[in-house]
């Protein structure tokens, strides 16, 4: 006798419906066990690797800000520290600028006194000179009107010859 199957369709039957179900399964079960895990640790791997490489750049991005930060903060000193130089270097050249004119005025006032002292001396000694000359011419007048007595336009005569003399002489 025949055994009444359920048919839905005229090629479908339950049983195939069931033995596709069960094969369908263990392929999942096949898949999960030596598809799926693998995968999902190959993502998970993936996943970690990932999250390590962007920790890692954030970290390097952080350790960048704080090298230019570190940096920017060493350059602002050396402007500073420069700046403190320049200014220095100008103040000591603004001392000896001054400490080279004063001693300057010193030296020229040392050397006006010098030559004031060295003028005085001069005249000094010119004056002493001259009172010898005189002293002398008028030894020499003296002794010329004693011997000769003479008029005064030979005594002027005299006078004008020696002073002519004592102009050759120097």
């Amino acid at each position: 006798m025949l055994q009444p199957h359920l048919v839905i369709g005229s090629a479908f039957t339950f049983g195939d419906a069931f033995f596709t179900l069960f094969a369908f399964a263990i392929l999942l079960v096949l898949i999960r066990i030596y598809a799926w895990k693998p995968l999902m640790g190959i993502m998970k791997e993936r996943e970690e690797h990932i999250g390590s490489e962007i920790d890692a750049a954030e970290e390097n991005r952080a350790q960048s800000e704080k090298l230019l930060a570190e940096q920017k903060s060493v350059l602002q000193q050396a402007r500073i520290e420069s700046q403190t130089m320049i200014e220095n270097a100008k103040q000591l050249g603004e001392k000896e600028r001054e400490e080279i004119v004063k001693t300057a005025r010193r030296e020229s006032e040392r050397i006006k006194e010098e030559a004031k002292s060295d003028i005085a001396r001069e005249k000094e000694d010119a004056i002493s000179a001259l009172r010898e000359q005189v002293g002398s011419l008028s030894v020499l007048i003296a002794s010329k009107v004693i011997e000769k007595n003479l008029d005064e336009k030979e005594q002027s005569n005299l006078i004008q010859d020696y002073i002519e003399r004592l102009g050759d002489d120097k």
